[in-house]
């Protein structure tokens, strides 16, 4: 693994600290952003900056950002915003032509393009996303698919939390929530990165890998102890039956990767 060269699209909340942790391990690490103000902490962090917007149609930058790594990690999502699904992909397809067939490629997706089930769900059901952003994150799934075959891998992560991401400011004060006993998925920042550097470690390519915590405290649980931890007001469910849910399934990461979850329990977080 050392001396490796990787490239991290997306230096931000989760692709900042991956690259750090890649560094630590002795991988050379391209990142990007898409500010200016961004440079220097890439900078200090030991990473080569590149600054670009996909969708600028800066073909060198692309090119440059790309070139030399065995290993690339997508890792932006979709802007939520109209014709989310198509901007989404046109964007992917400007780096496309720029990734080789010997590069392997780590694309972050999301467990937003699975549909409730009221079920346990796994990697190889059928997705139907119900929603725009998992409609865009399943289109570009397919776009990758299509072009990178067995050199993608895909990790689907559920609901990331972790340091300055705080559950507690979601539903914190609000009225009326609904769904209240519907079971929560949830994967902290440290497991992502854990499950990232597992699926370099082994050189697991081609497969399609969730990222979820063990366990799933119901919604009304989870929210109502995360707000008290952060001194805020916790949040007001209806009286209701439990209606529409899912629950991610991780048994695959824990058998293919041999990976073992650092927050098994999300509810652990706010002890």
């Amino acid at each position: 693994m050392q001396n490796q060269q990787i490239s991290v699209l997306g230096c931000g909340w989760l692709g900042l600290p991956l690259a750090k942790r890649l560094i630590s391990k002795k991988f050379i690490v391209k990142g990007s952003s898409t500010t200016q103000t961004k440079k220097p902490i890439l900078i200090e962090a030991g990473i080569k900056p590149y600054l670009f917007k996909l969708g600028d149609n800066k073909r060198e930058q692309y090119q440059k950002f790309l070139s030399g790594s065995q290993i690339i990690i997508i890792n932006f999502p979709p802007k939520r915003i109209p014709n989310i699904k198509s901007i989404y992909q046109e964007q992917i397809k400007d780096i496309l032509p720029h990734i080789t067939p010997s590069q392997k490629v780590i694309f972050i997706s999301s467990t937003s393009v699975y549909q409730d089930t009221n079920d346990w769900v796994t990697e190889s059901i059928e997705t139907k996303p119900e929603k725009d952003s998992g409609k865009a994150i399943l289109a570009v799934e397919e776009l990758l698919k299509s072009k990178l075959k067995q050199n993608l891998t895909i990790l689907r992560l559920s609901g990331l939390v972790g340091y300055d991401r705080i559950p507690g400011k979601f539903l914190a004060n609000k009225k009326e929530v609904s769904n209240g006993k519907a079971p929560v998925n949830i994967i902290h920042q440290d497991d992502c990165i854990g499950l990232i550097c597992a699926i370099i470690q082994k050189k697991c390519w081609g497969e399609i890998i969730n990222g979820c915590a063990d366990e799933h405290p119901s919604k009304e649980i989870f929210y109502t102890k995360a707000a008290k931890h952060a001194n805020l007001t916790p949040p007001e469910f209806k009286i209701s039956e439990l209606s529409k849910f899912k629950k991610i399934s991780n048994t695959k990461s824990k058998s293919i990767l041999n990976y073992s979850y650092k927050y098994p329990n999300p509810l652990a977080l706010f002890d």
